[in-house]
C-alpha cells in the first residue's frame, strides 16, 4: 500500500561530517548518537546551560565508518542559527558543519510503504518515516495532511506548541518521545534535565486536547474557571495540543471546572502525564 506523503517545506538540513563528528555531537545533545547505525535517526535537542530547548531536531547517521556524516533535520527558520551555534562549539574538532537547506529537504511518509532511503521517525511509531533528499525532488510531493497527522499523534512542534528558549525538555515531553538519554553522560544543560527527571518536578506538559467547533487560536490562553493555566498550540479536525499546567488542569477537572480557550471547551487527555509524574 502506498504511503501518504508530504514535503515538509518548513524543515531544513544541516550536515556535520568528519572523523570527530559523532563525539562532537555526543557532548552537546540530549540523546546518544554514538549508538546510531547508518540509516538510523534519533530525536534530540541542543539546550541552553539553564536546560531550556534552543533547537530540537532529528539526527540521521548518513555516513559510514570511513566517512562519518550526520544529517540534522531541523526547523528551516532556525537552520542558519543552529549551524552557527554548532560552529561556536566546534573549537578544534575535526569536523565540517554546513547548512544544506538550499539543496536538501525533508519529506514524511505514513500509513503505507515508503521509498528507499526513508528512516523511521523515532518519536512515535505512528508518525511513520522520513526521508532527506534533493529539495526540488521532494517538493513535488506536495502536502498530504502531515500537520493534522502529527497533531493526531500527539507529538509537539517547536515554535508552535512550545516556545524555543523558554521550555524545558520535560515540558515538551521529550523524555516520553525518545528525545533524552539519561544514561549517556554529560551534555549542555544535562544537570537541570536530570534533576527534573529524578525529582519528578515537571508540571507543565504539551497535552492532547479535543474540542467541538472552531479551533482556538495558537497562543490563546486556557482557563480553568478564571485562572489561566496554559496556552493553546496547533489544532486540526477537532483535536489539538496545548501547553498546560497538568496539576492545575487535573485539580480543575476533579472539581468539576471546565477548561476553556476563546470560548471553546477543551477536553484534555492527562493520562500519560499523571502516569509519568508517578
Amino acid at each position: 500500500m502506498s504511503a501518504k506523503a508530504a514535503f515538509l517545506a518548513d524543515r531544513g538540513v544541516i550536515s556535520v561530517a568528519g572523523a570527530e563528528a559523532a563525539t562532537f555531537l555526543q557532548g552537546l545533545l540530549t540523546n546518544d548518537v554514538l549508538k546510531l547505525q547508518p540509516g538510523e535517526a534519533r530525536f534530540a535537542a541542543l539546550l541552553s546551560p539553564q536546560g531550556k530547548i534552543l533547537f530540537d531536531f532529528l539526527v540521521l547517521r548518513a555516513g559510514d565508518a570511513a566517512a562519518p556524516q550526520f544529517l540534522i533535520d531541523c526547523p528551516a527558520a532556525l537552520a542558519a542559527d543552529l549551524a552557527k551555534r554548532l560552529t561556536l562549539y566546534r573549537l578544534r574538532a575535526k569536523i565540517d558543519i554546513a547548512d544544506r537547506s538550499a539543496d536538501l529537504g525533508v519529506a514524511a511518509y505514513w500509513g503505507g510503504d515508503a521509498p528507499q532511503g526513508a528512516f523511521r521517525d523515532p518519536r512515535a511509531e505512528a508518525l511513520g518515516l522520513r526521508r532527506i533528499g534533493p529539495r526540488a525532488e521532494l517538493a513535488a510531493l506536495g502536502d498530504d495532511g502531515y500537520e493534522a497527522h502529527r497533531i493526531g499523534c500527539g507529538v509537539p512542534k517547536g515554535g508552535v506548541d512550545f516556545a524555543y528558549g523558554d521550555t524545558f525538555p520535560h515540558d515538551a515531553n521529550m523524555e516520553l518521545i525518545h528525545g533524552v538519554d539519561f544514561a549517556k553522560g554529560c551534555y549542555v544543560g544535562q544537570e537541570v534535565v536530570s534533576r527534573v527527571q529524578h525529582r519528578g518536578t515537571a508540571r507543565k506538559r504539551v497535552t492532547p486536547v479535543r474540542f467541538a467547533g472552531d479551533a482556538p487560536a495558537i497562543g490563546a490562553e486556557i482557563f480553568a474557571g478564571d485562572v489561566a493555566i496554559g496556552a493553546m498550540g496547533a489544532s486540526a479536525n477537532g483535536q489539538g495540543l496545548a501547553m498546560l499546567r497538568v496539576d492545575k488542569a487535573a485539580d480543575a477537572l476533579a472539581g468539576g471546572l471546565a477548561l476553556t480557550c476563546g470560548g471553546v471547551t477543551l477536553t484534555p487527555d492527562l493520562t500519560e502525564f499523571v502516569a509519568a509524574a508517578e
